[in-house]
């Protein structure tokens, strides 16, 4: 296993318990649970990560916290914390291009692929959204169905459901709208 210091803090949110994983200076996951996941859930994340993880702080899960919380509560969608990603470079381009969708709009997976210049890849689109270690920052519940249906979610459809909903609340209308 890798020395690389990765430190966790459990977060209590409307859609179940949420684990945040950082180094000193980025966030490298956030992943959903239950009651019934969170007891092995550091284990399993080291696994994942290759990393050797703690329980405590760092200057990016201060960071992150601050900004999780305003986005609960409905203030800020405006996550700076610096990011962590590994994958390929299409899941990479993947990930980029969902950093763009803007908070309280959806995309379906075909329109992710044509954004990125693949457009026959809405299959692979979505095999790189399951990928995502980074779930609501990086923003894969905002990918819809062409039909407008939800479709898959790690976390599960409900908190889909739910963070969608409430990025919609968040979301300025008339003339207030950012642009």
């Amino acid at each position: 296993m890798e020395e690389i210091g990765l430190f966790a803090k459990w977060f209590e949110t409307p859609i179940g318990p949420i684990l945040a994983v950082t180094s000193e200076t980025h966030l490298f996951a956030v992943e959903f649970h239950d009651e019934k996941t969170r007891g092995n859930a550091l284990s399993r994340m080291e696994r994942k990560l290759n990393a050797r993880i703690v329980p405590g702080s760092s200057g990016a899960l201060e960071q992150f916290s601050q900004e999780f919380a305003d986005y609960l509560a409905g203030k800020s969608f405006d996550f700076r914390v610096p990011l962590h990603y590994e994958g390929t470079e299409f899941e990479c381009r993947v990930w980029q291009a969902l950093l763009d969708v803007p908070l309280g709009e959806t995309c379906s997976y075909g329109d992710l692929a044509r954004a990125i210049g693949e457009p026959t890849a809405f299959r692979a689109v979505a095999q790189a959204n399951n990928a995502n270690r980074i779930p609501i920052v990086i923003p894969c519940h905002r990918c819809i169905g062409s039909d407008g249906s939800l479709t898959g979610f790690g976390g599960g459809l409900w908190r889909k459901k739910w963070l969608l909903r409430h990025e919609g609340d968040m979301r300025p209308v008339g003339l207030f709208a950012l642009s």
